[in-house]
């Protein structure tokens, strides 16, 4: 009786993983990604040398850490979410255009395990790519802190600072380089990506051009930027008002749109604060929150329409 039960669930689980592992191998064979990922790589990896971007005085001890944090997790933001919003936005209609979706949906498949299974391989997909540029950032980082705490150790000993205080400014020294908050921004980065290739998806299920997803997407980005501003301007307005009406509309447009401003919290992370570990859990609750509700709200539409 309950091996029966559960066949069902594994059903679905494992049609899932089939077509997110189809997915992941056709966007892998879309060549045009490998350029994409050989700039972030080339931009990652020019931190090892010291190039123009490395001169003045953000060059000078510990600014240069901050300087290969801020350039490496800025290459990881572009690359996540141009890789998520285009790979989505090219899933659907290349399935079109290779007749595979009229094939998969006749086997049948259902269509909600359809969408989730293109979701989870372009999640899947920018999970690997984003590893990969953290190992690169990482392994960076590590050769330069110890480069640089090398430079503040032997300063320090020339102006004749003590145990205590060469010890403190170690832990400063430290506390720029690859920490566990450090990861975590890596972390916020994926969950925003995660969130926009979502939302995407939604978007891509009735539009009819790869360019209007992928314009719509972006827009929505950025105006997800502002959401929070946009939201107060208009409760405080005196034309916008404060009755149950505008608090409706304000509610409705903050479960709709994302947040995106809450992301701003990895600035901290690159001047070396650590990443509290509530923001973290709440960042991580929003990114389920909104997978689920652009991927529920994409299969009511998709299901509605005739292939």
């Amino acid at each position: 009786m309950t091996s029966s039960a559960a066949k069902p669930k594994d059903s679905h689980v494992l049609r899932i993983l089939v077509i997110a592992r189809h997915a992941f191998t056709q966007l892998v064979r879309m060549k045009v990604f490998y350029f994409l990922a050989i700039f972030a790589v080339i931009v990652i990896a020019s931190n090892f040398f010291d190039l123009p971007q490395h001169e003045g005085p953000e060059a000078v001890g510990v600014n240069v850490l901050r300087s290969i944090k801020s350039w490496s997790l800025g290459t990881m933001t572009l690359f996540s979410v141009v890789l998520s919003i285009v790979a989505t936005a090219l899933l659907l209609p290349k399935d079109v255009e290779d007749r595979t979706l009229y094939t998969i949906l006749a086997k049948p498949v259902p269509r909600f395990d359809y969408l989730a299974g293109k979701l989870l391989g372009v999640l899947f997909l920018v999970f690997v790519s984003m590893a990969l540029m953290d190992l690169l950032m990482t392994l960076v980082l590590q050769i330069r802190t110890s480069a640089v705490l090398q430079q503040q150790i032997h300063m320090g000993q020339q102006l004749g600072w003590g145990p205590e205080e060469i010890a403190r400014l170690k832990q400063e020294t430290l506390a720029q380089g690859s920490t566990w908050s450090l990861q975590a921004g890596v972390l916020a980065v994926f969950i925003r990506s995660s969130i926009i290739a979502a939302l995407a998806l939604l978007i891509s299920t009735f539009s009819t051009s790869t360019l209007f997803t992928t314009i719509i997407s972006f827009l929505v980005y950025f105006i997800g930027h502002f959401q929070a501003d946009v939201r107060d301007a208009f409760l405080h307005s005196e034309s916008g008002g404060q009755g149950p009406v505008a608090r409706a509309f304000a509610l409705l447009l903050s479960l709709l749109l994302p947040d995106f401003s809450l992301f701003n919290v990895i600035d901290s992370v690159i001047e070396g604060q650590i990443f509290p570990l509530p923001m973290l859990e709440k960042l991580m609750a929003l990114g389920l929150f909104y997978a689920v509700l652009y991927t529920v709200c994409s299969w009511f539409i998709f299901a509605k329409k005739e292939f």
